[in-house]
């Protein structure tokens, strides 16, 4: 059995130790910051990336392009005789997924004798990284390609994601909310409690008022949508806007109510927090249903 490489893209916000730990490649999507490009192997350090938000700038993304997915493919194939399983940011929010199938089916000819499989997660952030985790983990258990792909294409919409912000301003100029509505929630200090649906597209849920109250929301609906996963969430992931004293909070809740001791906590990337901005917290687990 050929082995392969498991590759994904930087919006799946897992640690960097992660990523080197378990060789996994990665495809960059740039962020640009006071006229400054940045990417995977050029990073900007996350908080201050966060400062430079609160301090008013407004960085814009780009998404990785068919030539970059074709680079990073074509580098694993001639330094490693191995397949690949490359598992994107959903397409619902990016173009990656198509440029990465593009570079898959432009490469197949030329390397006729390995497989490059696009997985579609429909998942962002750390929702995007607990699939891949998921696919990691059946790899060193040994399971083959096939398997890993099975499971991934069965159960990508198990993984739920529920998050919130701290301010309106950041998902208005993503067109997520209204001007009138980031305005007057805004000024009563409502929070916004979000998801990602079965097409991997952002959805508002919510509406809370009270940043606790907002918190401990997202722990009430892992209540209701864990279901049959309640003894097989073995981790969580939590992932935060700069603000790891909340994502500890919601932590700490899902510890207690849930008996789950493993819970990774890491900063949302820049690509992602460029459009939820400082104080977002979401949860990632899984679940009967998004």
């Amino acid at each position: 059995m050929k082995d392969f490489v498991i590759t994904t893209d930087t919006t799946c916000d897992l640690p960097a130790d992660y990523i080197r730990e378990h060789h996994i490649g990665m495809l960059s999507l740039t962020y640009t910051l006071d006229g400054t490009t940045y990417s995977w192997e050029n990073p900007m350090p996350v908080k201050d990336f966060f400062d430079s938000m609160r301090g008013g700038s407004l960085p814009t993304t780009s998404q990785a392009n068919p030539a970059e997915a074709a680079a990073l493919f074509e580098r694993i194939l001639t330094e490693q005789d191995t397949d690949i399983l490359h598992i994107s940011f959903s397409s619902g929010l990016s173009g990656s997924y198509n440029s990465a199938r593009i570079a898959a089916d432009e490469l197949a000819d030329k390397y006729p004798d390995h497989r490059i499989v696009v997985i579609d997660s429909l998942c962002a952030s750390l929702g995007e990284g607990l699939f891949v985790h998921k696919a990691v983990t059946m790899k060193e258990q040994g399971c083959s390609l096939d398997e890993i792909i099975s499971w991934l294409s069965v159960n990508r919409n198990h993984v739920v994601h529920t998050f919130t912000v701290d301010d309106l301003f950041h998902l208005y100029r993503g067109g997520r909310v209204s001007k009138t509505a980031a305005f007057v929630g805004t000024v009563i200090n409502l929070k916004p409690v979000l998801h990602v649906d079965d097409e991997g597209h952002l959805i508002p849920l919510s509406k809370i008022r009270g940043r606790k109250k907002a918190l401990n929301t997202l722990v009430d609906m892992m209540e209701k949508q864990v279901g049959s996963w309640r003894d097989k969430n073995d981790t969580v992931f939590l992932s935060h806007g700069d603000c790891l004293e909340d994502a500890q909070y919601v932590a700490d809740q899902v510890k207690a109510r849930f008996g789950i001791e493993n819970v990774l906590i890491n900063y949302v990337g820049p690509t992602i927090g460029a459009h939820t901005g400082p104080g977002l917290v979401a949860l990632f687990y899984m679940g009967d249903y998004r």
